[in-house]
């Protein structure tokens, strides 16, 4: 176990970590390359399952996240070659922008166009990031104040709200910089405040699902979990979630309530006694079998990356900036894959729908993506 004192020697060496990620995704994309000729329709990546290498439709919601990975890597090398294949894969989601049909609007289309907006100033990307949170705004509900998660199981739950959802929100935030139009920034805004008032315990953890009364404001008909161990339990990547969420909110905001959240999330996260001395979580905070429980790499990633931003903000800066480094170092010396190993995807042991039996103990792409960034934020 390495305690925090010697926290300063876990830096992890950023270029040997982007050298390594990029041998991989060579691979990666000649594996996608190969695929696409048999199945065109099939345009990202999204995990390796049961030994097979599974591409995904645009309208999966991980669609976005491979093309988003390619930006990344155009960002910190400024090679060509990966500014042709950013260019190449986001084209392949653009439709995505008109889909009213998921909350997803900001993994699918703020990833790969946001990223290729900010690193090109194409206004082709940034008519999508419009057109897209145009699309996202028709999913909120005045009366519940909040965006729809999921259009499914309407037996289950009548107006599905996830934790997930919070990273969504920064297609709006992004869309009123846009276009001065504050109605995406006001729907945003709406959705993070009753997320805090309804979705979270006094210990700052967070339910997965909350599902809303849309007939009465205020009225919240049940607490429950689709993807997490049990209804009361801390699902893992929903916490890192939730911190990642808070923090962009109060960027994009610069109200103290998101900072005060965000605190007591990563609270929650860092003092966890249940989380393993390499700050690699299990995939629930209350799974019984812990410690023999299933790790997640994936939300490692999307912690470390939202802790490194936070720690721009908040007093305990140097805390979470320690815990990032200390979180990016054990991933990229102990859960990356050989390279030439798992298709080209980065990271391993990550775990998806655990309840489902689905992608458990995988390599998946949204790991890769926030692992990369985590990466570059760490600089």
């Amino acid at each position: 176990m390495v305690l925090a004192g010697s926290a300063n020697a876990q830096k992890v060496n950023v270029k040997e970590a982007f050298a390594a990620a990029a041998k991989q995704t060579d691979v990666l994309v000649k594996n996608v390359d190969s695929a696409r000729l048999l199945k065109p329709n099939l345009v990202s990546p999204r995990t390796v399952e049961k030994g097979q290498f599974k591409m995904v439709v645009s309208r999966d919601w991980t669609s976005g996240f491979f093309p988003a990975e390619l930006w990344y890597f155009y960002e910190y090398t400024k090679d060509k070659k990966w500014l042709n294949l950013a260019k190449k894969y986001t084209a392949d989601i653009k439709k995505e922008q008109y889909n009213r049909g998921t909350h997803d609007l900001g993994f699918m289309i703020y990833c790969p166009f946001g990223n290729g907006y900010r690193l090109t100033k194409d206004t082709a990307y940034k008519d999508v990031i419009i057109q897209a949170a145009k699309s996202l705004s028709t999913r909120f509900n005045k009366t519940a104040g909040v965006l729809k998660s999921w259009d499914h199981n309407g037996d289950k739950w009548k107006y599905p709200v996830i934790i997930d959802n919070m990273m969504n929100l920064e297609l709006l935030f992004e869309a009123t910089k846009m276009t001065g139009d504050s109605s995406f920034y006001k729907i945003a805004v709406s959705h993070a405040d009753n997320t805090i008032k309804n979705h979270f315990r006094p210990d700052f953890s967070s339910y997965h699902v909350v599902d809303y009364d849309t007939l009465k404001a205020g009225n919240i008909l049940q607490k429950i979990t689709a993807q997490g161990y049990a209804n009361e339990s801390a699902w893992a990547r929903g916490q890192a979630w939730a911190l990642y969420g808070y923090t962009l909110c109060f960027r994009e905001t610069k109200n103290n309530k998101y900072l005060s959240q965000a605190d007591g999330i990563a609270g929650f996260i860092l003092n966890n006694k249940i989380t393993p001395a390499d700050g690699i979580p299990y995939w629930d905070y209350n799974d019984p079998g812990i410690p023999n429980a299933r790790k997640d790499a994936s939300a490692a990633a999307i912690t470390a990356s939202a802790l490194y931003e936070l720690a721009k903000y908040s007093v305990n800066g140097k805390k979470y900036k320690a815990a990032a480094d200390k979180i990016l170092y054990n991933l990229s010396s102990k859960y990356t894959s050989t390279i030439g190993n798992n298709f080209g995807f980065i990271l391993e042991h990550s775990t998806g729908h655990l309840p489902a039996k689905s992608e458990i103990d995988v390599p998946i792409n949204y790991a890769d993506y926030y692992y990369l960034e985590a990466l570059l934020r760490s600089k």
